[in-house]
Formats: C-alpha cells, structure tokens, sequence
C-alpha cells in the first residue's frame, strides 16, 4: 500500500474546523491553505475520510501539483503523472477544471489538453486507441491558482454533505457540513440540552444528534472510488465496521427542535428516523417566543430567517428583537445564530461574545456566538 496524498475541500471559513476534525482522526503534517486541507495517507484512508468527515465537502487525492505557463508544458507534466496506478482500461473519466491569476486562464482549453494527456499517459499501459469509458467514474479536475496546476481526482462523488438522511427539505435548507460546523464550534456536548427554534427540516438537530452519538457521517452512503479497483472492497467494509462500532447507543440526548411550519415538522420528523434518531430528538409546532424553557445551562444552534427578500425585513428584524428578549432572561443559556443580516446584534440587542465569517452556499454569513456561563460540575 503506497503513500498518497488527499485534500479535504472546504467552504470559506470552515479550514480550520476540517483540520481539528481530521486531527482527531489520527492526522499529522497538515497543511491548511484557503478553501482545502492537504494531507497524507494510504488507500485505507479514502474509505475512513469520506466515512468520517463532518464539515469537508470532499476529499481529493492529488495527483500532482506544477507551474505551467504554456499549453505545452501543461501537456507534459499532466501526462508524467500516474494516471494508469488508478483509472483502469474502461475508467469513466472526465475533466473539469478552474483558472485564476494564471497565464492559462481559457477553462476549455485547460480540460482538453489535460484530457488528451491522460488519454495519452493511459495509451502506455492500456494497447487501444479508444477508451470506452463504461467502468467507474473518475472526476479529474485541474486548478490553476497563480500559475500553479493542482491535478486531482474526486474520491467523493456526490458531496459529502449528502449524507443520505434528508429525503425531504425546505425551501432554505442549511447545508449539513455547516450545520455539523455550526455545532462542533459551540460549546455544546452531549449532556446539555439544545434547541433549534427554527429547526425547518430539521438539519441541525440531527447533525447534532450524529455527533451526540458519533455516528459517522458518511456510514450509510455510497462514494465514487467504492467501485475503484485500486482501492479494495475490503478497505470499505473495514471502515463501516469500525464507523458502526464506534457509535455510542448508551448515552440519551435532549435535543429540541421547534418551527411554526407543520409541514417542516413532519420533514424533520422523517429526516431524524431516517438514521434512527426519531428517540433522540424532540420535533414539535411551536413559535418559539412560546416555548417553556428552564434556565438549565442550554444550547441555542439556529439559522433563521434571513429576510433576503423584499418586504420581509423589517419582520426578520422583529424576529431578532424577540430572540434576544427571550434569552436575556434565560441567562445560562449559550445562544449561537448564524445570518447575514450585518446588524443582527443591534436587533438581538447584545454585542457577540465572538463572531465567524461564513458562507452559506453563496451568501455571505456571520455565525453569532453569545456565551453563558460554564454549567456547574455537579448540576
């Protein structure tokens, strides 16, 4: 089993959240750069990453990293790498790519060069002329970054944000890798309670339940290189076996979760029994200015509405006013809000202990963090 090297993609803001992640694995020598997390394994550590990973949207492996300044000598070094150690004869590939700051800044021309010098590289192992491309699939990519090609393909398939759960969604769903991120940067654990007071479909409840529970992410989900012959089956079957047994059943959770939309209720409801978490997480049809809470050292998680669109607001900022009455008086509570709304702690009426930049899908967010005081040891 030879050494290699993968990257754990990211959305903006969320590096430093893959790192600590993929430390906790077992993982040294990172390197961390904007948007991907490098590091080296072997072909077990394929299965175990796209298993295991929260907050990585995928995981590469890296093929090779040049400059190329022509066209010629994109072609040259694409074809010295060792195409033919992973695509077999009848390997679906295909070539994307991205440029920025570079000589070579025509896409097009980029996927076609590189294209034509893995066929070429593949030709030397593989005595055809035409590659049928009917086997398992291969998503090459190069990037360009100032002059520099990284050359890498998807281990991943479908992003990994796509863990298999949410058969149903609402109309703004938050991504499960940043809901996931959104609670591993709280300081909730798994013997406090937490609430969601605009669950929607119910995505941050359950991603905390998941890891409230470590379930792995990716256990009951396929990947892209699963049907790579390089890597084997055995690896795979390994990795589940592990990811199952590592799974804490013993331990009970509170975890609430309100919205005054009954049809996001019963999506939620779905999304949780979809992995088994339907005992671990109470979903109900509430505004949340009338929900009873104690003041129990809990933990508030949420993406509300944003009021991106016209004529919502000055309602949105209602909603935020309401917020922040509501736990002035629960002060033991711990309260993180993710928006875009910039002036969201003039509404909620309270400066954030610390504040994150974020992106949810393509709109630029904060993640709000209001710190409550430690729960005693002994309560």
């Amino acid at each position: 089993m030879s050494n290699i090297e993968l990257i754990a993609t990211a959305t903006f803001g969320l590096e430093a959240v893959v790192k600590r992640e993929l430390m906790n694995l077992g993982y040294i020598d990172l390197e961390v750069e904007n948007g991907k997390v490098t590091f080296k394994g072997t072909e077990k550590d394929i299965p175990k990453t796209n298993i295991w990973l929260r907050t990585a949207d995928r995981v590469l492996l890296k093929m090779g990293e040049f400059k190329a300044l022509s066209f010629e000598e994109l072609f040259e070094k694409t074809k010295a790498l060792p195409w033919e150690e992973w695509i077999p004869e009848d390997g679906n590939f295909v070539v994307e790519g991205k440029s920025k700051d570079s000589k070579l800044f025509s896409i097009s021309d980029c996927q076609r060069i590189v294209e034509k010098a893995v066929v070429e590289k593949l030709k030397t192992k593989y005595d055809v002329e035409w590659f049928e491309k009917t086997g398992p699939k291969y998503r090459i990519e190069v990037a360009l970054l100032k002059d520099i090609a990284t050359l890498t393909i998807d281990t991943s398939g479908e992003g990994l944000h796509k863990r298999g759960y949410r058969d149903r969604q609402g109309q703004a769903p938050i991504k499960e890798t940043l809901a996931a991120a959104m609670v591993l940067l709280s300081f909730w654990n798994k013997d406090r309670v937490l609430f969601d007071p605009f669950c929607g479909s119910g995505t941050i409840p359950i991603e905390a339940a998941m890891i409230g529970k470590n379930i792995a992410p990716g256990i009951d989900r396929s990947f892209a290189s699963e049907e790579w012959p390089r890597i084997k089956k055995e690896y795979w079957t390994e990795a589940r076996r592990e990811a199952l047994k590592a799974i804490d059943n013993k331990s009970k959770l509170h975890i609430l979760g309100c919205d005054i939309d009954r049809k996001a209720i019963l999506r939620a409801r779905d999304n949780a029994a979809n992995f088994g978490l339907e005992d671990d997480i109470t979903f109900f049809i509430k505004d949340f200015r009338d929900v009873d809470l104690k003041n129990e050292y809990g933990v508030v998680i949420t993406n509300p509405p944003y009021g991106e669109r016209i004529g919502e607001k000055k309602e949105v900022e209602n909603l935020y006013r309401d917020l922040g009455i509501k736990f002035k008086e629960l002060d033991t509570w711990s309260v993180y809000v993710i928006t875009s709304d910039e002036n969201f702690e003039k509404h909620y009426g309270k400066k954030a202990s610390k504040k994150r930049k974020l992106y949810n899908g393509r709109i630029k967010v904060d993640y709000y963090q209001y710190y409550g005081p430690k729960k005693p040891v002994n309560s």
